[in-house]
Protein backbone atom coordinates (compact mmCIF):
# COMPACT_ATOMS: atom_id res chain seq x y z
CA UNK A 1 0.00 0.00 0.00
CA UNK A 2 1.21 3.58 -0.38
CA UNK A 3 2.01 5.95 1.85
CA UNK A 4 -0.26 8.82 1.84
CA UNK A 5 0.98 12.32 3.10
CA UNK A 6 -1.78 15.07 3.74
CA UNK A 7 -0.33 18.39 3.20
CA UNK A 8 -2.22 21.20 5.27
CA UNK A 9 -0.81 24.35 3.50
CA UNK A 10 -1.51 27.38 5.53
CA UNK A 11 1.05 30.11 5.00
CA UNK A 12 2.08 29.58 1.44
CA UNK A 13 -0.52 28.70 -1.09
CA UNK A 14 0.31 25.66 -3.69
CA UNK A 15 1.81 27.64 -6.03
CA UNK A 16 5.19 28.68 -3.85
CA UNK A 17 5.36 25.27 -2.11
CA UNK A 18 4.52 22.64 -5.17
CA UNK A 19 7.86 23.82 -7.63
CA UNK A 20 9.97 22.99 -4.40
CA UNK A 21 8.74 19.80 -3.35
CA UNK A 22 8.87 18.78 -7.49
CA UNK A 23 12.80 19.86 -7.27
CA UNK A 24 13.00 17.37 -4.47
CA UNK A 25 11.55 14.62 -5.54
CA UNK A 26 13.60 14.95 -9.23
CA UNK A 27 16.95 15.56 -6.77
CA UNK A 28 15.95 12.05 -5.66
CA UNK A 29 15.34 10.67 -8.77
CA UNK A 30 11.47 10.52 -8.81
CA UNK A 31 8.96 10.77 -11.54
CA UNK A 32 6.06 12.74 -10.32
CA UNK A 33 2.30 12.94 -11.71
CA UNK A 34 0.43 16.08 -10.56
CA UNK A 35 -3.02 15.49 -10.64
CA UNK A 36 -5.32 17.66 -10.61
CA UNK A 37 -8.73 18.55 -11.21
CA UNK A 38 -9.36 21.17 -14.18
CA UNK A 39 -7.25 21.76 -17.42
CA UNK A 40 -7.51 25.33 -16.90
CA UNK A 41 -5.38 25.13 -13.26
CA UNK A 42 -3.04 22.53 -15.28
CA UNK A 43 -1.88 25.09 -18.09
CA UNK A 44 -1.64 27.88 -15.48
CA UNK A 45 0.89 25.31 -13.00
CA UNK A 46 2.59 24.77 -16.51
CA UNK A 47 3.45 28.02 -16.75
CA UNK A 48 4.52 28.59 -13.72
CA UNK A 49 6.84 25.40 -13.39
CA UNK A 50 8.62 26.81 -16.33
CA UNK A 51 9.05 30.70 -15.00
CA UNK A 52 8.95 30.25 -10.83
CA UNK A 53 12.86 30.71 -10.64
CA UNK A 54 14.66 32.87 -13.44
CA UNK A 55 17.90 30.47 -12.68
CA UNK A 56 16.29 27.25 -13.81
CA UNK A 57 13.14 24.93 -14.83
CA UNK A 58 11.65 22.11 -13.95
CA UNK A 59 10.94 19.63 -17.01
CA UNK A 60 7.69 19.00 -17.06
CA UNK A 61 4.55 18.27 -19.50
CA UNK A 62 1.13 18.54 -19.31
CA UNK A 63 -0.94 15.28 -20.49
CA UNK A 64 -1.57 14.97 -23.99
CA UNK A 65 1.72 17.29 -24.67
CA UNK A 66 4.52 15.17 -26.26
CA UNK A 67 5.28 11.98 -25.00
CA UNK A 68 4.42 11.41 -21.47
CA UNK A 69 6.48 8.37 -20.95
CA UNK A 70 9.73 10.73 -21.01
CA UNK A 71 8.58 13.07 -18.79
CA UNK A 72 10.21 13.61 -15.29
CA UNK A 73 7.12 15.58 -14.25
CA UNK A 74 3.63 15.26 -15.76
CA UNK A 75 0.25 17.25 -15.29
CA UNK A 76 -2.77 15.11 -15.54
CA UNK A 77 -6.27 15.12 -14.48
CA UNK A 78 -6.35 11.59 -14.38
CA UNK A 79 -5.53 8.65 -12.52
CA UNK A 80 -3.15 6.52 -15.29
CA UNK A 81 0.74 6.63 -14.74
CA UNK A 82 2.09 6.87 -18.56
CA UNK A 83 5.54 8.78 -17.32
CA UNK A 84 6.14 5.68 -14.50
CA UNK A 85 6.00 8.10 -11.64
CA UNK A 86 7.22 7.16 -8.33
CA UNK A 87 5.63 10.20 -6.69
CA UNK A 88 2.00 10.86 -6.86
CA UNK A 89 0.70 14.68 -6.24
CA UNK A 90 -3.14 15.32 -5.60
CA UNK A 91 -4.38 18.84 -6.07
CA UNK A 92 -6.90 21.30 -6.36
CA UNK A 93 -9.44 18.22 -4.28
CA UNK A 94 -8.48 15.86 -7.02
CA UNK A 95 -9.89 12.02 -5.12
CA UNK A 96 -6.43 9.47 -4.45
CA UNK A 97 -7.87 6.63 -4.37
CA UNK A 98 -8.82 5.79 -7.79
CA UNK A 99 -5.03 6.08 -8.80
CA UNK A 100 -3.71 4.40 -5.69
CA UNK A 101 -6.13 1.67 -6.68
CA UNK A 102 -4.36 1.03 -9.35
CA UNK A 103 -0.91 1.14 -8.87
CA UNK A 104 1.47 1.24 -5.78
CA UNK A 105 4.04 4.40 -5.36
CA UNK A 106 6.90 4.96 -3.87
CA UNK A 107 4.52 8.09 -2.00
CA UNK A 108 1.95 10.17 -2.58
CA UNK A 109 0.99 13.69 -1.25
CA UNK A 110 -2.33 15.44 -1.14
CA UNK A 111 -2.14 18.56 -1.00
CA UNK A 112 -5.16 21.03 0.22
CA UNK A 113 -5.78 24.76 1.43
CA UNK A 114 -6.17 25.06 5.31
CA UNK A 115 -7.99 28.46 4.46
CA UNK A 116 -10.91 26.41 2.23
CA UNK A 117 -13.30 24.81 4.74
CA UNK A 118 -14.14 22.98 1.81
CA UNK A 119 -10.85 21.66 0.76
CA UNK A 120 -10.34 20.61 4.72
CA UNK A 121 -13.50 19.04 4.71
CA UNK A 122 -12.31 17.09 1.63
CA UNK A 123 -9.07 16.25 3.10
CA UNK A 124 -10.63 14.81 6.23
CA UNK A 125 -13.06 12.59 3.93
CA UNK A 126 -10.09 11.69 1.87
CA UNK A 127 -8.29 10.45 5.02
CA UNK A 128 -10.47 7.99 6.37
CA UNK A 129 -11.31 6.69 2.57
CA UNK A 130 -7.85 6.11 2.43
CA UNK A 131 -6.90 4.59 6.19
CA UNK A 132 -9.95 2.42 5.87
CA UNK A 133 -8.18 1.23 2.78
CA UNK A 134 -5.24 0.30 4.59
CA UNK A 135 -3.12 3.24 3.34
CA UNK A 136 -0.94 4.56 6.11
CA UNK A 137 -1.59 8.35 6.22
CA UNK A 138 0.20 10.77 8.06
CA UNK A 139 -0.60 14.70 8.41
CA UNK A 140 1.69 17.59 7.84
CA UNK A 141 1.30 21.59 8.71
CA UNK A 142 2.83 24.18 7.69
CA UNK A 143 4.53 26.33 10.71
CA UNK A 144 4.61 29.63 10.80
CA UNK A 145 8.02 29.90 9.26
CA UNK A 146 6.66 27.71 6.60
CA UNK A 147 8.24 24.73 7.69
CA UNK A 148 6.37 21.41 7.58
CA UNK A 149 5.58 19.51 11.06
CA UNK A 150 4.01 16.17 11.26
CA UNK A 151 1.34 16.35 13.23
CA UNK A 152 -0.06 12.54 12.69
Amino acid sequence: MTEVWFYHLETQGLDAVLPVLLRRSLDRGWRVAVQGTAPERLQVLDSLLWTFDEASFLPHAVKGDGNAALQPVLLTDDDENPNGAALRIFIDRAVAQPALERQDYARAMLMFDGRDDEAVADARRQWSALKGASHTVTYWQQSHEGRWEKRA
